[in-house]
């Protein structure tokens, strides 16, 4: 027996605020609300590559799936900011829904960086690629902002193939969650329950990666992220 609920999409009064002082409130109240929940959750650490006490000197990008987005500015600001790392970069999409979750991102000091592969893809990889440069960990879900589920676009393969930071897979598991019915299945953890954050092994792309190298990384890092969301 699934131990999921499943709730609906959210209804179009919940899906736009009407000002930026809305949009605020709401950044500020959900802000509140990922915080107490992640704090009640009882969490179990998969860290394989001991990344959380060897932390690597140079910028990481992280790698996440979009469906778990909710408690992962609130994991950072837990266990990496905790690690004097301090400034992280994300990327956001250009949508309305992107400038509501910019409005909630922003609210735990995370610089958003606004685009997708449909729309504002190489301003937001030359932005990005900046920040990776002047030591900012940057944020990305391969999968996002419109799908494929769990397939991984390549927009993080160029950005560590540029930059030279390694990509670190993140995933966590939850044993009671609300599941949404978007086209990713947004989880949002129910109060108390036990969650099991996945740190996998940092990959990296060769400065000099050919078409078939960067797929097969691309490949390697889907199959990661699967593996770490079972």
């Amino acid at each position: 027996m699934s131990n999921n609920n499943t709730a609906a999409n959210p209804s179009p009064a919940l899906q736009h605020s009407s000002t930026p002082i809305l949009d605020s409130a709401l950044g500020w109240l959900l802000r509140l609300l990922v915080t107490a929940i992640g704090s009640t959750l009882r969490w179990r650490i998969d860290d394989a590559a001991q990344l959380l006490t060897n932390t690597p000197q140079r910028a990481c990008i992280f790698a996440f799936w979009h469906n778990r987005i909710f408690l992962m500015p609130y994991l950072f600001r837990k266990h990496w900011h905790s690690r004097q790392r301090d400034r992280v970069a994300v990327l956001v999409s250009a949508s309305k829904d992107g400038e509501k979750l910019t409005s909630v991102l922003s609210k735990f000091h995370l610089i958003c960086v606004r685009g997708s592969s449909s729309r504002r893809g190489k301003e937001a990889l030359r932005e990005l690629t900046r920040l990776v440069e002047d030591g900012y960990d940057a944020g990305i879900t391969p999968d996002g902002p419109r799908g494929p589920k769990y397939h991984c676009q390549d927009g993080v393969i160029s950005l560590s193939q540029i930059t030279q930071a390694p990509i670190i897979p993140v995933s966590y598991d939850l044993r009671h969650k609300v599941t949404i019915n978007s086209w990713d299945n947004f989880m949002i953890p129910l109060p108390f329950t036990r969650a099991t954050l996945h740190i996998g092994a940092p990959l990296t792309v060769a400065v000099d990666a050919g078409d078939a190298q960067r797929e097969q990384k691309r490949l390697e890092l889907e199959g990661v992220l699967k593996s770490l969301s079972q």
